[in-house]
């Protein structure tokens, strides 16, 4: 190992690993420090339940923001699979369970299951035109991600319909949802994309909806989620493997303890599984991690903690559960299944969260991986006909769990259990596999857990509220948006730079076009 390189990466997850693969792609000598044992952050896959052979995606899940370009250009080994199914949402009307299928490419199974639970034309119409005008958002907007920065002006001149951009910027997202859709249930399909990973208000006029709701429709032109084949462990091998191409050291069990910022470099320090102490000098400093965890390695004020408000459950399953609806559980579970997810109970939910109490019902969703991708199971668990099942619980910000941790995780998991309960023919707790132990194979991980084990505040999956993809002020056009207090530390972390969100890659794709840039 060196004394000295050209850039030293404080955290392995994917944001460092895309910025290290392009540096030392470019000839830069580049450390990559990361705290856990496996490189990859919340992009990780790995055997949750003890004799259970399943590789189950431990946080992220899915794929939509990461620009084709990074993946060409790094040539990233990736294949990432397209669902038949776009979303499913288990309902009762008039007494009788039924559901709203959504396909992947809207067909006549969609027009047909759209009139049939609505009771008219009119709603898939409004969803058509909704999504219509968004997918041309999506088109022209997807492009500036790889981009420096426009001004809100130059990237409105760059949109054939700036009227829906206007709207998400200006309105409250459910204000604008309101516009195309008026049935419950399916303004609250809309509404959830603005809500995934985003303790927010849609009523409200702050934007934070709004953001949230884009960044889930934009990615790479499309907005589809696709499956990584292998599981999101796939994602952040990739790139790891392209860093290491590129001849970046990689260096795991690494916990850096401070960042000492100079005019002409920059020395991190950091102790090692046995807690030995070392230290590297560095022309400059990337940091994947979040925002707060920057201020504390470099002795700043922290500032308050950004709440996480996502309960994410991994099961595996002996078989997959019957609907009391008759869908086909194949089909339904294989995109989002949506559960309770209807607008006035998020609504509930969020009232509900802000007065500080868990929500009596949690909006929620749920999808098979292995029914797009069999490969993440082992032979025994795909000819027994196992399958993975993922949960994602809105509105469960992490202030509710600081009080008691686990009986407020065991309660929420009760509770979604039971309301998943009620649309199938058998329940859930019957259908899990078992570990070696005997033990059903459910995991489940509160806001506070995913802080404790990725360090991220507050377990915010976004490191802390996303920022519209434009420049904030007139200094930032024609910049990478990455900049931090020091010159020498750039950010590429989510919540640290402008365009993070998700499992893109973005932000450490702009921290390493800000330090090449200005080579």
């Amino acid at each position: 190992m060196q004394s000295r390189y050209d850039a030293v990466v404080v955290g392995g997850g994917h944001n460092g690993l895309v910025a290290a693969a392009y540096l030392a792609r470019a000839g830069q000598s580049v450390l990559v420090l990361e705290r856990l044992a496996q490189m990859g952050g919340a992009a990780v896959s790995r055997q949750i339940f003890d004799g259970v052979d399943v590789r189950l995606s431990a946080y992220s899940y899915l794929v939509s923001l990461l620009p084709d370009r990074i993946a060409a250009d790094l040539g990233l080994e990736l294949r990432l699979a397209d669902r038949c199914v776009a979303s499913y949402t288990a309902a009762v009307r008039n007494g009788r369970s039924t559901g709203l299928l959504v396909e992947r490419d809207e067909g006549p199974a969609t027009a047909t299951s759209f009139r049939q639970f609505t009771g008219s034309e009119a709603e898939f119409a409004g969803w058509q035109r909704f999504y219509g005008r968004l997918a041309t958002l999506a088109e022209d907007l997807a492009p500036t991600l790889t981009e420096p920065l426009l001004s809100p002006a130059e990237l409105s001149g760059r949109l054939r319909d700036p009227g829906v951009w206007r709207d998400l910027r200006e309105r409250p997202l459910a204000d604008v949802v309101a516009d195309y859709l008026s049935d419950d249930v399916v303004r609250g399909i809309a509404l959830t994309d603005g809500l995934i990973g985003t303790f927010a208000d849609v009523h409200a006029d702050d934007g934070l909806a709004g953001r949230c709701f884009l960044y889930h429709l934009i990615g790479n032109g499309t907005g589809r989620w696709r499956v990584p084949v292998g599981g999101m462990g796939a994602v952040s091998g990739a790139m790891a493997a392209a860093a290491r191409r590129g001849g970046a050291e990689l260096v795991a069990r690494a916990t850096v303890t401070a960042v000492d910022a100079r005019a002409d470099g920059v020395t991190v320090h950091w102790t090692d599984e046995d807690g030995v102490a070392a230290a590297a000098d560095a022309a400059h400093v990337v940091v994947g991690a979040a925002p707060r965890v920057l201020a504390q390695l470099t002795g700043a004020d922290p500032g308050p903690s950004p709440s996480g408000s996502q309960l994410k459950v991994n099961m595996v399953l002996e078989r997959l559960p019957r609907l009391r609806s008759g869908a086909d559980p194949a089909a339904a579970f294989a995109g989002t299944f949506h559960v309770d997810e209807d607008a006035d109970r998020l609504d509930t939910a969020y009232a509900q969260a802000s007065a500080g109490r868990l929500p009596d019902v949690i909006p929620f969703e749920a999808y098979c991986h292995s029914l797009s991708d069999p490969s993440i199971l082992g032979p025994v668990e795909r000819a027994t006909g196992r399958h993975t099942l993922t949960l994602f619980g809105l509105h469960t910000p992490a202030e509710l769990f600081r009080r008691d941790p686990e009986g407020m995780r065991t309660e929420a998991v009760r509770r979604v259990v039971a309301q998943l309960d009620a649309h199938l023919e058998e329940p859930l707790l019957d259908c899990l596999a078992r570990d070696a132990s005997g033990r059903p194979c459910l995991q489940a991980a509160s806001p506070l857990d995913i802080e404790a084990s990725l360090a991220m505040p507050g377990g915010h999956i976004f490191h802390g509220d996303l920022s519209w993809p434009v420049a904030g002020s007139a200094d930032q056009v024609g910049t990478w948006g990455v900049t931090t207090d020091h010159p020498r530390i750039v950010s590429a972390s989510s919540g640290g730079t402008v365009r993070g969100g998700a499992v893109s890659g973005l932000g450490g794709f702009a921290a390493a076009r800000h330090l090449l840039d200005a080579v």
